[in-house]
Parts: structure tokens; C-alpha cells; sequence
């Protein structure tokens, strides 16, 4: 079997960033999946999973009611932990999306209150949640991305 492109990313040089993971098109249509990296893969420890659960809700919550709507396709944590995946109709750059990223960021941390889509009607797991931890990951992951603008992948 051919080895998916996201292995092929040396994970030991992956920093907190902005990157596009790949490119696809279906038909005439491009997508494009973005790796929100907010951990070092390897070198610190993977995200508390009530957290990622709460930015998954957070961030989905955002984007899909953003100006960019239209554009989202799915917004989600990746299996190691080490950050989120966002996938947008269109074939995007980093500096495309940049800016609602970073306004996606400012709402996490700006919530108070219910987390949407936290009730048991709602959501499969919906006690494991932690606001605070969310808040505390999404304020590092913005800071590290208005200071390092890191968008192509390490070699």
C-alpha cells in the first residue's frame, strides 16, 4: 500500500502551525484539508481528550456559522491529539483561511457559558468536556501562530 501523504511529514521537525495537509479534487471541485498543528508531535504531551472534545465542538460551532460557511466541509481533532484537521471547498493557501483561524481561536477562548451541542440529545459524549483546558490550548495555538506564521511543512 502507498504511504498516505500526513506519514509522510517528518512529525519529530512539526512545530505549532497552519498547513495545508493536502489537496484533492472531485470532479471540478478542489478541497483542500488544513492541519491545524497546536502540539510538537513527540516532544510534548498530546492534548487532555475533554479538551479536544470542547475545541471540536467550539471550532465546528465558529466556522460553520462564519463568513466561510459555505466553504466548510468538517472541522475535527486528529487521532495522535496533536492538533485539528479543517477541510474547505476550494483550492486554499494557509493565508486564505489565516484570518478566520485566528477569529475561530478568539471565540474559543472567548466562550463562557454552554458549550454547543453539549447535551445528551445532541452529542454521543457529552459530559466530557473542559472548557478552561480548551481555552488554555486554543491561546497557545493562537499565539504560536500570530508569532511564527508557520504555514509550509518542515522538511
Amino acid at each position: 500500500m502507498d504511504k498516505i501523504a500526513s506519514f509522510k511529514v517528518n512529525h519529530l521537525n512539526l512545530m505549532a502551525g497552519l498547513y495545508v495537509s493536502r489537496r484533492d479534487m472531485c470532479g471540478a471541485t478542489a478541497v483542500t484539508t488544513f492541519d491545524l498543528r497546536f502540539t510538537m508531535p513527540n516532544r510534548e504531551p498530546v492534548m487532555d481528550m475533554p479538551a479536544v472534545h470542547t475545541i471540536e465542538h467550539l471550532g465546528a460551532t465558529y466556522l460553520r456559522n462564519s463568513k466561510i460557511k459555505d466553504k466548510v466541509i468538517y472541522f475535527g481533532p486528529m487521532g495522535c491529539r496533536t492538533g485539528f484537521y479543517a477541510i474547505f471547498f476550494g483550492d486554499l493557501s494557509p493565508q486564505d483561511v489565516y484570518g478566520y483561524i485566528l477569529d475561530m481561536c478568539t471565540f474559543i477562548c472567548g466562550c463562557q457559558g454552554d458549550i454547543p451541542g453539549a447535551k445528551p440529545e445532541e452529542c454521543g459524549n457529552y459530559s466530557e468536556q473542559n472548557l478552561a483546558m480548551a481555552k488554555y490550548y486554543v491561546s497557545r495555538y493562537k499565539s504560536e501562530l500570530e508569532e511564527h506564521k508557520r504555514f509550509e511543512y518542515p522538511l
